[in-house]
């Protein structure tokens, strides 16, 4: 009881270290928007986790999302080439 009691304090904490570093880390840059394509790539894996319970829609809607979000990698460097950024 006490080994699960000091995970779970533990785990608060890393979860507080990590939402402190995520607002302080974020106040000086520039936020980047999601794009459309990994917005919807994002939300097809997401899909795929919660219904992994059935293994053939849960790795069709994994492998959807991951597509997808190689595709909008694919599209973000190619604008970016044509831009002159690296």
């Amino acid at each position: 009881m006490a080994t699960a009691n000091a995970y779970i304090v533990l785990s608060l904490l890393v979860l507080l270290v990590i939402a402190a570093m995520l607002v302080l880390g974020n106040r000086f840059k520039k936020v980047k928007r999601l794009s459309p394509l990994a917005a919807l790539a994002s939300a097809f894996i997401v899909a795929g986790i919660f219904f992994g319970n059935s293994r053939v829609l849960g790795y069709s809607l994994l492998a959807i999302g991951i597509v997808l979000a190689v595709s909008d990698i694919i599209v973000k460097s190619r604008s970016a080439g044509r831009r002159g950024k690296p």
